[in-house]
């Protein structure tokens, strides 16, 4: 069968460009790809469209706007959803666009659909004592307990992503009076995050314990599951529900649901509440721009303000209402 053009350049788009070319991390491909995977199901299902016959000039903007507009009624994906599914496509179009100039209009019309303004997000989070009641319900009398407690205060202490989480090698942590661990983040950062001597402590009985110290094992991943195999998104979310579940039996304000990006929001509160600049927070999560970082200060603001609305007896006089008086200049003369 002949290979159409658009699936010639899908594949040279996810195995050669991205990687190679742009340096694209692998998450981000796999976003990618996972995007693409949508669009054809979309062509053959809503469109009746047989996948090894797409071709380049098939998908115009209108396609792509009805493809926008199915992801978010009829498979329930959120704004920010839609918009990386848009933001891969638009990024396809442009790499072909160089080398087929005589699609650079078609490219400049799919490129002209505008991302969605979603609402702020709401900043969820554990406080102190609700987090030390998280990790106090884990059972380290066994070897797997030992190990979730290992994973999961190294992954609320870095706060780390999920995924720079389950890349980590035993060879990427560093034990000694100022624990650390190296971490590799979106568009293949490096970055190393200091640890605290707590954590620095269970770490060090766990490489011990599970044999991690070994030379032949440094490059081993540092969490694995029960068949020796590196943890997954699932396997790491499944962990800590279990957690949250029983922390939530001895204290209902604990969500019985906690993700781990929850965690990751959960050290970077405390970190603001503690006094840590922003600047500092934002290299310590490996974000790219401060104004990223700024939502944890902003959260902060608003908490900080319903703690005042919860007083009582803050300014009790009453402001008269200017129409009230015979002039606005009188009224203005009154304030005192």
């Amino acid at each position: 069968m002949k290979t159409t053009d658009f699936a010639r350049y899908l594949s040279i788009f996810l195995t050669d460009y991205l990687p190679k070319q742009r340096g694209t991390s692998q998450n981000t491909i796999r976003s990618y790809r996972d995007c693409f995977k949508l669009l054809l199901k979309y062509f053959q299902c809503e469109k009746g469209m047989s996948i090894d016959r797409i071709k380049l000039r098939d998908i115009d903007r209108a396609l792509v706007l009805d493809f926008l507009s199915w992801l978010e009624k009829e498979r329930n994906c959120s704004i920010a959803t839609r918009n990386q599914r848009l933001a891969a496509i638009e990024s396809y179009f442009k790499y072909i666009s160089a080398d087929n100039p005589e699609l650079l209009y078609h490219s400049q019309q799919i490129g002209s659909i505008r991302i969605k303004k979603s609402p702020k997000p709401v900043i969820s989070y554990l406080s102190v004592d609700s987090t030390k009641k998280l990790l106090g319900v884990i059972d380290t009398t066994t070897g797997q307990g030992r190990r979730d407690l290992a994973m999961l205060s190294l992954l609320y202490d870095s706060g780390a992503r999920v995924q720079e989480l389950i890349d980590l090698k035993a060879e990427d942590v560093y034990l000694g009076r100022f624990s650390s661990v190296d971490v590799v983040g979106k568009g293949n950062k490096h970055r190393t995050i200091p640890l605290t001597e707590a954590t620095g402590n269970i770490l060090a009985k766990y490489i011990k314990e599970f044999r991690l110290d070994l030379p032949q094992n440094q490059c081993s991943p540092l969490f694995f599951n029960k068949f020796g195999h590196r943890f997954t998104r699932e396997g790491i979310t499944y962990t800590l529900q279990k957690y949250a579940a029983l922390a939530n039996e001895l204290d209902p304000e604990i969500p019985k649901k906690i993700t781990p990006h929850i965690l990751r929001h959960t050290k970077s509160m405390h970190l603001i509440e503690s006094g840590v600049d922003l600047v500092s927070i934002r290299d310590f999560l490996g974000h790219v721009d401060l104004s990223t970082t700024d939502i944890y200060a902003k959260t902060n603001v608003e908490e900080k303000r319903k703690a005042l609305a919860k007083a009582e007896n803050i300014i009790t006089v009453e402001m008269k209402s200017w129409s009230e008086d015979k002039s606005l200049m009188e009224f203005l003369n009154s304030i005192k």
